[in-house]
């Protein structure tokens, strides 16, 4: 059995391991490029809907909407439009469509700038 000290000696050591892996992934998130960041706000939505989680892929279709630059107003336009037909077929539950279009454009991303593999 482990004392009280025991116990509290262990919870300390696991909070500051927990810490520095925070820290440790926040540095690294930090570190990614405009292009990457935007590729994992694709996988989250992915991933979000997959697991029916509508009020997350549907934050990040608002942030993939906030990101866009209008100083390139054709493209941004046109994505914009993209992700309010998503965000409609997500609250229509038209999922597999939402699905379809935002990994279609995340595998287009990640080819586009080289980030990673198709998934």
């Amino acid at each position: 059995m482990s004392t009280a000290a025991q116990q509290i000696a262990a919870m300390k050591t696991f909070n500051a391991q927990k810490q520095q892996s925070t820290s440790m992934l926040e540095a690294e998130v930090y570190s990614w490029s405009k292009e990457k960041l935007i590729l994992k706000m694709y996988d989250l939505f992915i991933i979000s809907i997959k697991r029916d989680d509508i009020s997350k892929g549907s934050k990040v279709l608002i942030e993939l909407m906030s990101a866009l630059n209008f100083e390139y107003e054709e493209v941004s336009t046109r994505l914009y439009r993209l992700y309010e037909y998503c965000q409609r077929c997500i609250f229509q539950k038209k999922l597999e469509e939402a699905l379809f279009i935002i990994t279609e454009l995340r595998n287009t991303w990640a080819q586009t700038f080289n980030l990673e593999d198709k998934q």
